[in-house]
């Protein structure tokens, strides 16, 4: 087989057993990238983080899509004073 043809073949094989899981696998990505952010901004929110110190270097990551999390989290506005996204 050609690498081409096989690699028509490899999209068409994960086409047929991942395609009907594919808005599962948004979603738990969506969930995991929300807990993510939830972690980074936890000290920003009044949680007590102990990484909050490793955890300060990712907010420029997160700055980004901080507005759609916030949406999704049912805040319509941001919770942060030093963030103001809308």
């Amino acid at each position: 087989m050609s690498p081409s043809r096989w690699a028509a073949f490899q999209v068409g094989l994960n086409d047929f057993y991942a395609g009907p899981y594919r808005r599962t696998f948004g979603r738990a990505q969506r969930d995991e990238d929300d807990h993510f952010m939830l972690v980074v901004l936890a000290e920003s929110l009044g949680v007590p983080d102990p990484a909050a110190y490793y955890t300060a270097e990712l907010m420029p990551a997160v700055y980004d899509d901080f507005h759609a999390w916030h949406q999704r989290a049912g805040m319509e506005r941001s919770p942060l004073d030093h963030i103001s996204c809308c």
